[in-house]
């Protein structure tokens, strides 16, 4: 052999290999190589903030390989992944192997497609020290924030703990968020809901009170609303005014990294880990059926909308092939670039438009790769799509004195949504049918009723929604979302309620203290002027440690100014106090957060050192022994159903216990294959199972 690839992962290598000659030897380096060390600073502050980087210990016998290959081959190339951290890597890479930094030894697949595999190689280039300068700016601002900070909480609190530029503020984010719940009131606002018929129409459409004597309809009470239904009695509803017009709905943009972590949680339920190891799967390539592996998208990592005209025009020949030439747009769609994106890359969009997902699951896909595929690729083909064509209509209704307001729409031409249509927070627009009725037309009342409600404290924040508070915000990069969240659920300064993520008492306190004493590091402008200074070193405007040496004296000031404000001073985590009590000794139990997350403890600690695990008991019956049956997590984190006698008892099932009893045996019923799975009795020698929609 005469040339070495060297790629970050291994699965890219079978991918990669397909497209090239044998003279080309590919190898993976698993990731980083080289890194700062674990047992110190590794930061040589005094001196222009220089890192030093070591081997890292369980990669020995990978650099040891990459050497011996490297020594036998003519040209090395390095392939690491098409952004700052792929940068990275490849001049570590270059560090350990000796490589001459002017030569153009580096290579970047924005796709694994033959052509884009090809193209990488036609077409190699300098290691870019921008983007390896922006990369190191960021991992020493991290360690330096890590390592100093972090110390000064196990002090303060508790051991164990960790503070870092972007976490400390989604905590602060989600925790700011707690307290606006917390100190929510809810007041109370009435309704007058209205259903009507137009003459010789057995439809009804639905309308609301707007205006009263001309102004705008304000109810705060059950009386005022009770006042204006009697006003109403017998009143005659006349269409005052009709408005038609026609409405066109553009499709929404190809997924960035963000877009596709929001909607794939809103659609699929995906946590966001979950969602961007499915997409580096697809990255690197599926084995499919007649072509073998294959990259079925573009790098995963992006806030760039662009896409290129090859893809384009590919789109176009399957939108044309399957839902004709009206659904080709007579321009092509453009997308607002969002300010400050990085347009290295394209926007997420399948390598191949002509690999339908109905073809990439029948190729062995997994399951949460299919999901996956079909969502980037009906994005990415309906971004390409005509608009929806659509009629609108709106009224006003006039009786005694009072108007109320409907509108409803028809579509004329389905467009985009003939594919898909992208999910939203609001609630579905009004498809009422008032093509029957026109100006003047009296109106027949199907139902009139005030209704009471109360505003509503604002939601707690999703997966979905923190990354786009981050994106908003300009707090993180997308390749920084994923890290953020899963080291503020790890560290149990956040939990899970169903989607929603809640700060957990540790979470709180800490929070406070770094919002007393470190406030630059838990301020969202301060946080996102720091990302912008990274963008600048990126770009070349910024030397990387003057971005170092601007954050440091101001933070080495607080550290020190926190470190005699406290000193002396502990903070202690109050416990969570539980209904359970001792089963020693007969006092509360309460929770606690321990280095593997909540347990239960007694309160008279440390005269009872008695502790349990928190369980999550379903309702269920155990079919086996009877006892109860617990949520439970498998190593990976997967969740399942257990009897609380386990090992005793073996019973265990990924199906659902539900509220339903078996009338054959009387056993719990479990839900089989989703919310509309059937329900199955896990009773040995009973068999009963019936449709989700039976009786």
């Amino acid at each position: 052999m005469s040339k070495l690839i060297i790629v970050e992962s291994p699965t890219k290598v079978k991918t990669i290999k397909r497209y090239l000659s044998g003279d080309y030897e590919v190898i993976a380096s698993k990731g980083h190589l080289r890194d700062l060390p674990k047992s110190k600073l590794g930061v040589d502050i005094e001196n222009d903030f220089e890192p030093h980087y070591i081997n890292i210990k369980d990669k020995e016998p990978i650099i040891k390989e990459i050497k011996q290959k490297a020594k036998k081959c003519e040209n090395v190339y390095l392939a690491g992944d098409p952004d700052r951290e792929g940068e990275a890597i490849s001049w570590h890479l270059a560090q350990i192997l000796g490589l001459d930094l002017s030569k153009e030894n580096r290579v970047t697949f924005k796709e694994l497609t033959e052509s884009g595999i090809k193209a990488g190689m036609e077409h190699p280039r300098r290691i870019d020290m921008n983007l390896v300068d922006a990369q190191q700016a960021r991992r020493v601002l991290d360690r330096i924030v890590g390592y100093k900070l972090s110390p000064f909480l196990w002090r303060k609190i508790r051991r164990g703990l960790s503070a870092g530029r972007v976490q400390s503020v989604a905590v602060k984010m989600i925790c700011d968020r707690e307290d606006e719940i917390r100190k929510f009131v809810p007041k109370e606002y009435w309704s007058i809901d209205a259903s009507f018929s137009a003459k010789g129409s057995k439809k009804t459409f639905s309308a609301k009170l707007e205006s009263v004597g001309g102004q705008k309809a304000q109810l705060d009470s059950r009386e005022q609303t009770d006042e204006i239904l009697k006003r109403l009695e017998g009143a005659e509803f006349v269409v005052e005014n009709v408005k038609k017009s026609i409405r066109r709905k553009a499709p929404a943009a190809p997924f960035t990294t963000s877009t596709l972590q929001q909607e794939a949680s809103k659609r699929l339920s995906f946590q966001t880990r979950r969602t961007m190891i499915a997409a580096q799967e697809l990255y690197e390539g599926i084995d499919i059926e007649g072509m073998g592996p294959v990259g079925l998208i573009t790098y995963m990592r992006t806030d760039s909308q662009r896409i290129s005209d090859e893809a384009r025009a590919q789109a176009y020949d399957f939108i044309r092939e399957k839902y004709g030439e009206d659904y080709i747009p007579k321009t092509p769609n453009k997308y607002k670039i969002k300010s400050g994106a990085q347009d290295a890359h394209e926007a997420i969009r399948p390598t191949h438009p002509e690999l339908t997902p109905d073809k990439v699951k029948g190729s062995g896909a997994s399951s949460d790769q299919y999901k996956l595929y079909k969502l980037i690729w009906e994005r990415f083909i309906a971004s390409q799509m005509a608009k929806c064509v659509m009629d609108t209509i709106s009224a006003d209704i006039a009786a005694n004195g009072c108007i109320f307001k409907t509108s409803g729409y028809s579509v004329r031409f389905d467009g985009f949504t003939a594919l898909y249509e992208e999910t939203s927070d609001d609630p579905a627009e009004s498809r009422n049918d008032l093509s029957a009725i026109k100006k003047g037309d009296k109106l027949r009342v199907a139902g009139l009723a005030g209704n009471q409600h109360f505003t509503q404290p604002p939601a707690r924040y999703t997966e979905a929604s923190l990354v786009k508070a981050f994106e908003e915000t300009g707090i993180g990069r997308p390749s920084t979302y994923v890290p953020t969240i899963t080291t503020i659920l790890s560290r149990s300064y956040v939990e899970r309620d169903g989607k929603q993520l809640k700060p957990t008492v540790l979470g709180e306190v800490t929070n406070q203290l770094m919002s007393e004493h470190f406030d630059k590091i838990v301020d969202v402008r301060f946080t996102a002027n720091m990302e912008n200074d990274l963008d600048k070193v990126e770009n070349g405007d910024m030397h990387w440690t003057d971005t170092l040496k601007e954050f440091y004296s101001e933070f080495d000031q607080e550290l020190n100014k926190a470190e005699k404000a406290m000193d002396g001073v502990r903070v202690k985590v109050p416990d969570e106090e539980t209904d359970e009590v001792c089963e020693v000794c007969g006092k509360p139990m309460v929770v606690k957060i321990g280095k593997y997350g909540k347990f239960m403890a007694c309160s008279g600690f440390p005269d009872c050192t008695f502790t349990k695990r928190i369980v999550q008991d379903t309702g269920g019956v155990c079919p086996y022994c009877g006892k109860r049956v617990l949520l439970k997590k498998s190593k990976k984190g997967k969740k399942y159903y257990g009897c609380e006698d386990n090992p005793e008892c073996r019973f265990m099932t990924w199906d659902l216990p539900t509220e339903h009893k078996c009338p054959q045996c009387g056993s719990t019923l479990f839900r089989k294959g989703g919310k509309n799975g059937e329900l199955v009795c896990h009773k040995e020698g009973c068999g009963y199972r019936r449709g989700a929609a039976e009786p």
